[in-house]
């Protein structure tokens, strides 16, 4: 049962605890908020562009998006026909630790920082979400997306069954990466 609730679950976190579907679209958009703030994402007043793509996280980006609008009073614009001071890309903490595992073991070190949540004038609001949860959350909201074959190399398959017998992997990685560039 959920534990603010007592509805039946559809998420399950590492530590068993659970939540019905009203409760973890709080938590998406709680997350959600704390991603925004701790990484100085948005700014009152920023024009924040983004690439209207029916794929799974362009959909659950662009709904985060209006609600960051109807929030926060930020101006959206679709690229890439206007002009944006932020561009917000759909990263994922899957793709992200994917992406800094890749670099390590080819050992380009230098290219990390741009796995960053803000570099330059890219943000990335689902940079702490799994795509698990990001799927969750597009078929609680009813989003219409486009499923997309998504190439996976040795490493990603690697990461994606050392996260299955140990969770939190992906997270860790990504935490790491937070940690050196503090």
């Amino acid at each position: 049962m959920c534990k603010q609730c007592e509805l039946n679950p559809v998420y399950e976190f590492t530590n068993k605890r659970k939540l019905c579907k009203n409760c973890f679209v709080n938590y998406f958009l709680k997350k959600l908020l704390y991603t925004i703030r701790k990484f100085k994402m948005i700014q009152t007043g920023g024009i924040i562009g983004y690439k209207k793509i029916n794929t799974l996280k362009g959909v659950v980006l662009e709904d985060l998006l209006l609600f960051l609008k109807r929030k926060s009073g930020i101006e959206l614009v679709k690229l890439p026909n206007k002009k944006a001071n932020k561009i917000a890309s759909d990263s994922s903490i899957d793709s992200e630790s994917n992406e800094i595992v890749n670099l390590i073991i080819e050992k380009n070190s230098l290219d990390l920082k741009k796995e960053l949540p803000v570099e330059k004038n890219v943000i990335k609001p689902l940079y702490l979400f799994l795509d698990e949860e990001i799927l969750l959350y597009a078929k609680i909201k009813n989003l219409k997306f486009k499923e997309e074959k998504v190439k996976k190399n040795k490493i990603a398959n690697f990461i994606q069954e050392f996260e299955k017998k140990h969770p939190e992997v992906k997270r860790a990685v990504v935490n790491s990466l937070l940690e050196l560039y503090k």
